[in-house]
């Protein structure tokens, strides 16, 4: 099989999807003339013309609002923000407008639509471009919130995403647009709610989504070699959360750690915690442990975004924590 960057297969998905469905669109700001931020939209204006890719102003709250609106009219807009630090801006939209339109019409207007750009930290861009609103997203009824680990995810996902008659949060990381993958040249698509085990294991159980599947799993490798076996979980979406294989893991394996990048409060991983704890408490042998960022602005120094972030080492101490094994 073919192995592509992640960014190659995000766009194969939209322009796939394009070719599909005429009413498919992309709209933000460099995804024309510049062929995107981050080259996802490499090619489209070519192809697609300027009616259909379409270069906006640095207005994330206007060209949601125009995208939410084309959505109610029948079209499917793709949305782009160069990062979800700048969503903020158009948040008003996003979940006053788009999540409620269904719901505040009683069912006769909908905003199919996708809402799609990086997430978390990237390097050394300090603290307002490197936040985690996944879990804010998340809590808002309407919206279905995705965030992929890895090409061949991407652009399954992705294509469920843009055919989907509810608006998406589709969220990336900047760190992956470079990583490769196998991705098959034939048509998918990945349901959207539905967790991935990457690795099976039968002492522990770790959870994940996004770039922090990459620390799941080498933290695993590292388990093995001191003879523990970790189930690895991806969970490929956060709103809708695919409980049932979460539960059905810890039932296998008795214990269970989250990795997340966001901060602690709110966050995915409590969540988790809490329906884990309710839901599977007579089969735990230790609470769920979670291994998040630092509750604090990310710094901008590399020695402090490394302290900050969740890790490999901090993985491995969590899991031999619910273990209760001597780090």
């Amino acid at each position: 099989m073919r192995s592509i960057q992640f960014r190659e297969a995000l766009r194969e998905a939209i322009s796939e999807e394009m070719r599909r469905d005429k009413s498919v669109f992309l709209m933000g700001e460099e995804v024309a003339e510049y062929n995107g931020a981050y080259k996802v939209s490499q090619g489209m204006l070519d192809e697609f013309g300027p009616e259909r890719v379409i270069d906006t102003p640095i207005a994330e709250l206007g060209f949601a609002g125009i995208g939410v609106g084309a959505a109610m009219n029948g079209l499917r807009p793709i949305i782009e923000f160069m990062t979800f630090n700048f969503s903020l801006v158009a948040i008003d939209q996003v979940i006053n407008s788009a999540a409620k339109v269904m719901s505040m019409s009683g069912g006769q207007y909908g905003a199919p639509m996708v809402f799609r750009g990086p997430t978390g930290s990237a390097g050394m861009l300090s603290s307002q471009h490197s936040q985690n609103f996944e879990n804010w997203y998340a809590n808002t009824p309407g919206l279905k919130v995705v965030v992929p680990s890895n090409p061949y995810d991407a652009k399954g996902l992705l294509k469920t995403a843009i055919r989907d008659n509810d608006p998406v949060i589709f969220m990336e990381s900047e760190q992956m647009y470079g990583d490769k993958g196998e991705v098959p040249e034939e048509e998918y698509t990945i349901p959207i709610g539905v967790a991935d085990i990457k690795r099976e294991g039968s002492d522990v159980t770790i959870v994940s989504f996004g770039k922090m599947m990459k620390v799941a799993l080498a933290a695993a490798e590292e388990l093995a070699k001191d003879g523990i076996s970790a189930e690895v979980i991806d969970l490929r979406t956060v709103r809708p959360i695919d409980y049932k294989t979460l539960v059905n893991s810890v039932r296998k394996t008795n214990r269970m750690v989250v990795v997340e990048e966001a901060w602690p409060l709110a966050s995915i991983s409590a969540e988790i915690a809490y329906h884990i704890q309710s839901n599977a408490f007579d089969y735990m042998d230790a609470p769920v442990k979670r291994v998040t960022c630092r509750d604090v602005p990310l710094p901008y120094a590399p020695t402090l975004i490394e302290a900050s972030l969740p890790n490999v080492e901090r993985t491995v101490e969590a899991v031999k924590a619910v273990m209760y094994k001597k780090a």
